[in-house]
């Protein structure tokens, strides 16, 4: 049992990089070429090839070459639901210090 949570851990790690939850983000809508992404984040060639080797290697995005031209695209549904209900309970989290604020205020 102990593995899982190795496995588990490299995924969190992953994904604690701002820039590779972006690039995430970006391919939700389906499959995108590297110069698409690159178009789409900023990023340089060797930044984002970068980027997407650590994404591949705990199995987080797949990719597939045509010619010159690597594709991406999300391993599994369930990432982005992951990512969706990560974001979600930092929206509420901050949703609700924003309310306490806001009722502080008004004890003053």
């Amino acid at each position: 049992m102990e593995r899982i949570y190795e496995l588990q851990a490299g995924i969190c790690k992953a994904l604690s990089n701002p820039k590779r939850l972006e690039l995430i983000n970006k391919l939700k809508g389906g499959e995108l070429s590297a110069a698409e992404l690159m178009e789409k984040t900023g990023l340089s060639k060797s930044r984002l090839s970068q980027y997407m080797g650590g994404l591949k290697a705990t199995g987080l995005i797949l990719s597939r070459r045509e010619g010159v031209t690597v594709y991406y695209r999300i391993s599994n549904i369930k990432i982005l639901e992951a990512c969706t209900l990560m974001r979600e309970v930092l929206l509420a989290e901050i949703k609700g210090k924003n309310e306490l604020a806001a009722s502080l205020k008004g004890d003053k």
